[in-house]
């Protein structure tokens, strides 16, 4: 009896002992899917919050509205561009013509007209430039942000001495040392000021000849300007003249002439002014005759008209012989 109940215990705890490790067998092999797939999720996670990120990177492009440029610029939007263009092309040039035609009626109606001419077609471009930028392209925010962003850089690098005479251009607006109509004296070359452009300033000299002065050079020296605005200027004709001439005949020979020109302006004084100078190693004497022109555009010939008229009543007086200048 004593040895069944022996057996029986040792039988019971051996159960015991079995189904114990089961169970835990069990919670073992049930327990490593879970792992596994918890290891996996912790894998997967840097790769998921990643594509969250991309995707909210992604989002935020979109909202700032930056469609493709295929879909900003299209064929219909580049043929209403040309024709706004060609509009204003023809809208500028004619309110230029009459312009133009209207300041020809007077001298001083001229030199204002031709001073509005660049005003009118810097404003005139900038609404041509506005309603096709917001009228017929309309491109989002961030595409302009990048366009002028991309123009900025390219400008900087490769368009400095553009750069340079845009901003002397804007200078010479603002400053305004000359004006257009002004004769001014610039880069060795004399004559009137025809047009003042952001690149470059255009002036025509006595024989008809038109220079053009980059407007960086024109902020870098400096700048006679004979009238500064007024339709009135100061014209300066030299004689040479022998050493023994009678001083006092010339004088009023010469302010005669000046005063029957019918170019002259009198409302200001006329002068005679004599120096001595040595020319082909002689002493001779150098006159200069100052008057003031009614009309700058008449100032070569109202010189031509002076020294002409000077010259041949000397002659005729006796005051000089031809023989001098031979």
């Amino acid at each position: 009896m004593k040895k069944f109940i022996i057996l029986t215990i040792f039988l019971f705890i051996n159960s015991i002992y079995a189904i114990g490790n089961l169970s835990v067998q069990d919670t073992i092999s049930t327990s490593k899917p879970d792992t596994l797939i918890i290891q996996e999720q912790t894998k997967e996670q840097p790769i998921a919050e990643e594509k969250v990120k991309n995707t909210s990177l992604q989002e935020k492009i979109n909202q700032l509205g930056a469609p493709p440029v295929n879909k900003i610029i299209t064929t219909g939007k580049i043929v209403w561009s040309m024709i706004i263009i060609l509009i204003g092309v023809l809208v500028i040039k004619i309110i230029e013509l009459l312009l133009n035609r209207f300041g020809r009626k007077s001298a001083q109606y001229r030199i204002v007209v031709k001073r509005l001419i660049p005003i009118i077609k810097i404003l005139g471009w900038t609404f041509v430039i506005y309603i096709i930028i917001q009228g017929v392209i309309r491109p989002p925010l961030a595409t302009v942000i990048a366009f002028f962003t991309s123009i900025g850089v390219a400008i900087g690098f490769a368009a400095q001495d553009l750069l340079k005479n845009i901003f002397g251009g804007l200078m010479i607006l603002f400053d305004r040392p000359f004006q257009i109509g002004d004769k001014i004296e610039a880069a060795s070359a004399y004559g009137e000021v025809i047009k003042i452009g952001l690149r470059s300033t255009r002036i025509v000299t006595a024989d008809d000849s038109v220079v053009t002065i980059p407007n960086g050079e024109m902020m870098n020296q400096s700048i006679s300007n004979s009238n500064s605005g007024e339709t009135n200027c100061q014209v300066v004709a030299e004689f040479f003249l022998p050493l023994d001439v009678d001083t006092q005949k010339v004088r009023r020979i010469a302010l005669e002439a000046a005063m029957v020109s019918k170019y002259i302006y009198l409302n200001k004084p006329v002068a005679v002014l004599f120096f001595n100078e040595m020319k082909d190693r002689r002493s001779i004497i150098k006159m200069r005759l100052k008057a003031y022109v009614s009309d700058i555009q008449n100032e070569f010939i109202f010189k031509s008209d002076m020294t002409e008229i000077t010259l041949r009543e000397l002659i005729k007086e006796k005051v000089i012989n031809k023989e001098y200048y031979q």
